[in-house]
């Protein structure tokens, strides 16, 4: 991915996207973060998605959104529930608290009112309150992800789909990450078994930016229903070192698909095996 310029306090304003803080680092932090949700990345030459988020408290512990990123994150995450983890809880009341302590937007306060509706377990109204936001601000992007994962734990293939299609016309090829979210869109095609055109979109999102983790998942699970796995295990051979630094869910894909095809012991599954062991802490 080619370098992207992290966003400062006018450039969000000019974006339509207005946070509520005065420092440009803690703007351009707050990028950063958002950066490596979109791309799925854990990116150490950004600090790392928990790196910035501490030094954006540490910069700004006042500032809203990003209280708004870190529980919000935890939450997506599913490891930690506010009901048996007193930490996640006491930070949840921070951000609420702090969200009543200040002028903030509206945008930045339906996306306060999203995280407690999410922590409260009401998963089909924290989506609403997001596309709320979507439907003014449709670029958006932590609404949009956000979203997104929540139609995922919902079983809601089409609103994955739909409601990544009803903000696509507004990201321009200009905008910072606007292929990412094309494929995003890819990905709710897959999920609605409209496999050629999923196809085509992810072809198209990784033709801008080759890395996109979710185009080639994509791509990965069309050859999978299509039971065309000789062509899946081409495409993920041929772009291996694009996608290699990524977490263990391409690693499964294709380990699958190897099985599936007679090859369990090939070059590629036994590389992916020590990736696979070692992303999960079980090597020695």
């Amino acid at each position: 991915m080619a370098p992207l310029s992290l966003r400062d306090c006018k450039a969000w304003q000019d974006a339509g996207l207005t946070l509520s803080t005065t420092s440009n680092e803690v703007c351009k932090l707050f990028d950063a973060t958002l950066i490596q949700y979109a791309t799925w990345k854990n990116d150490s030459t950004l600090g790392g998605i928990e790196g910035c988020l501490s030094r954006i408290n540490n910069t700004d512990p006042n500032f809203v959104m990003g209280h708004v990123a870190a529980n919000g994150l935890e939450l997506i995450g599913t490891g930690r529930s506010p009901l048996v983890d007193k930490e996640l809880d006491d930070a949840l009341k921070t951000m609420s608290d702090l969200s009543k302590s200040q002028a903030l937007t509206e945008r930045e306060k339906l996306h306060v009112a999203a995280v407690e509706t999410f922590a409260d377990g009401n998963l089909p109204k924290a989506a609403d309150l997001w596309e709320r936001i979507l439907q003014s601000h449709p670029t958006d992007l932590l609404a949009l992800k956000f979203a997104h994962d929540c139609y995922f734990y919902l079983g809601e293939q089409r609103q994955m789909r739909d409601s990544v299609a009803r903000v696509l016309p507004y990201w321009k090829p200009e905008t910072p990450l606007s292929s990412y979210v094309k494929g995003m869109y890819s990905f709710g095609l897959l999920e609605t078994n409209f496999y050629d055109q999923a196809l085509k979109v992810a072809k198209e999102a990784l033709a801008v930016e080759r890395t996109d983790s979710w185009s080639v998942h994509t791509i990965a699970h069309v050859h999978e229903m299509k039971a065309d796995l000789d062509s899946g295990l081409s495409f993920m051979q041929e772009t291996e070192n694009n996608w290699k630094w990524n977490g263990s869910r391409l690693c499964d894909r294709v380990l699958l698909m190897e099985r599936d095809i007679g090859r369990p012991n090939s070059p590629l599954t036994q590389r992916l095996i020590k990736k696979w062991e070692a992303l999960h802490g079980l090597l020695g």
